[in-house]
């Protein structure tokens, strides 16, 4: 399998480039979970980033991506069809 080292941006490992499988396309995963074990043994937490293009990316057709926390633990939705359910916030 096929990895490339991602930036992440924020939450606990803002500032760390980790590998991460690409897929077939070249791209890696929109969404990027990282599980967190609680250490008092409650419920697992799971910290989630989201793919974003790194921001004065120079080549016009190879984007270069990064992960962003997001700290609700929300995806979201990339399409939105018109028959889809609403988000309620």
């Amino acid at each position: 399998m096929k990895s490339e080292d991602i930036p992440f941006v924020g939450g606990p490992l803002d500032g760390r480039v980790l590998p991460v499988l690409v897929t077939a396309t070249g791209n890696p995963p929109k969404v990027y979970k990282v599980p967190v074990p609680d250490p008092a043994d409650g419920p697992d937490s799971v910290l989630v980033y989201v793919r974003e293009p790194v921001p004065g990316g120079k080549a016009v057709r190879l984007v270069r991506w990064q992960y962003a926390y997001r700290p609700d633990g929300r995806a979201g939705r990339s399409v939105k069809w018109p028959w889809s359910k609403k988000d309620p916030a």
